[in-house]
């Protein structure tokens, strides 16, 4: 297992979060990408706690990620299962447990201080982190055509992954207001956002 995590992991992750999976009887599946989530977890019939991650996160997202889905399994056995699945419960799990992971031996110095932001207060989704999702967007493997949204001129178009396409019109307070090209309807999109630009 320590071989296979070491694939996925930043190194001096590896062995500590080989002890949080033995520890916790995780069996841990590595999945093709799935584009509404980054991991899941669940209580078997069996009783087993299952986890799964998506393949093609980057090491940091993986770790992030893991122990995400490991704090839920943490938190429903000591709270019970009727506890909000981020609620705060969760959030003093998933902080506890991810302590250990932030340090400059594991995290870049460009990430390691918005990691340790985000951790003062945990959201369901570290891609709601405006800031921390983009510096972690930095270590994925983009392909040549694809955009963040800030890169994106006033008034281009350009495509999401569903095929919808929209005109981007300007920055509202954090996010970027854009025209959907067949509704006319208004939409708001984070500034690390991932698109297709169109030629005009």
């Amino acid at each position: 297992m320590s071989e296979v995590l070491s694939k996925y992991l930043p190194d001096h992750a590896v062995e500590p979060l080989f002890e949080l999976i033995k520890l916790n009887s995780v069996h841990l599946k590595i999945v093709n990408e799935r584009q509404t989530r980054h991991g899941d977890y669940r209580k078997a019939v069996n009783g087993k706690h299952e986890i799964t991650v998506n393949s093609n996160l980057n090491k940091y997202r993986f770790l992030i990620t893991l122990v995400h889905e490991i704090a839920h399994l943490v938190a429903f056995e000591k709270f019970g299962r009727f506890i909000k699945p981020h609620g705060n419960e969760w959030k003093m799990t998933f902080q506890r447990l991810m302590l250990p992971f932030i340090r400059p031996e594991i995290f870049p110095h460009s990430v390691l201080p918005l990691v340790a932001n985000h951790f003062k207060n945990p959201t369901a989704s570290s891609d709601t982190d405006a800031r921390l999702a983009f510096a972690l967007k930095q270590f994925d493997e983009r392909k040549a055509d694809v955009y963040f949204i800030h890169e994106v001129p006033s008034g281009s178009l350009f495509r999401i992954k569903n095929g919808r396409i929209f005109k981007k019109n300007g920055l509202r307070v954090k996010r970027y207001e854009c025209l959907e090209i067949e509704s006319g309807r208004l939409f708001l999109f984070n500034a690390n956002a991932e698109v297709e630009i169109l030629p005009s």
